[in-house]
């Protein structure tokens, strides 16, 4: 039964066994009115470049496997990327960046990630946002991050006894950490809280450590405020904290 309501997702959101689970849940997920209407009307109307395909118009799961030791939590699906293909950071020029990183930290097989089926597998890593559906302006509202978190809940439950690292991109990223550290470690953050900044650095005892990274968008890529080689810099000292190097 789809999640209509903000009771709905958390209830279905804990009853998820296992990750499956909780990507079967998010994908059948209408409790936000605004996103549901957007993300529709984008999978309708389309971008020219792309008017011959099937846009997916759906809220977008996470990616990468259960025993993951480093995740990657970002703001929430491009319009025309994973609200595209049905598959987080797949499809744009962000996902571009980032997969290219994580294919040079070898952390994913191959470089690009243009399509669901495209054979990308990721190594010790999972992606996924804080909020599931496109949003307009990609500004989700507060109460739709609120409404979306029980999805990012329990999926960091689940891969709660492997997971070391977590990778934040961009201050909205950053920030819906915070309760969700709260919810699924018991955690406080520290007093006063740490502000966003691209290689800032969070230790909280018995939950994971938490890096900063200036999100992969295009104004952030084509002006060069954020480089590969800063890119290379924060996901080696994952790898490091992961004990993966």
């Amino acid at each position: 039964m789809p999640s209509r309501t903000p009771q709905e997702v958390a209830a279905h959101a804990a009853a998820a066994a296992d990750l499956p689970a909780v990507d079967a849940g998010v994908a059948d997920c209408f409790a936000c009115p605004r996103l549901v209407a957007w993300r529709e009307e984008v999978a309708l109307v389309k971008r020219a470049s792309f008017r011959d395909q099937d846009y997916w118009g759906r809220p977008v799961p996470g990616f990468g496997p259960a025993d993951a030791t480093i995740a990657i939590l970002g703001l929430a699906p491009a319009a025309h990327g994973g609200n595209r293909t049905g598959r987080i950071f797949t499809g744009d020029r962000s996902g571009d960046v980032l997969f290219a990183a994580l294919h040079r930290a070898g952390l994913a097989n191959q470089p690009t990630s243009v399509a669901a089926d495209d054979g990308l597998t990721l190594h010790h890593t999972r992606i996924f946002a804080a909020v599931r559906c496109a949003p307009p302006d990609n500004k989700p509202l507060p109460v739709e991050r609120d409404t979306c978190a029980p999805w990012l809940h329990r999926e960091l439950d689940l891969i709660r006894p492997t997971l070391r690292v977590v990778v934040a991109l961009g201050a909205f990223a950053w920030a819906a950490w915070w309760p969700a550290m709260t919810a699924v470690y018991g955690g406080r953050p520290p007093v006063p809280r740490p502000a966003f900044g691209h290689g800032a650095q969070v230790s909280v005892a018995g939950a994971p450590d938490l890096l900063g990274c200036y999100h992969v968008s295009q104004q952030n890529t084509f002006t060069g405020r954020l480089t590969p080689a800063m890119l290379d810099d924060v996901f080696a000292d994952a790898k490091r904290r992961a004990g993966l190097a």
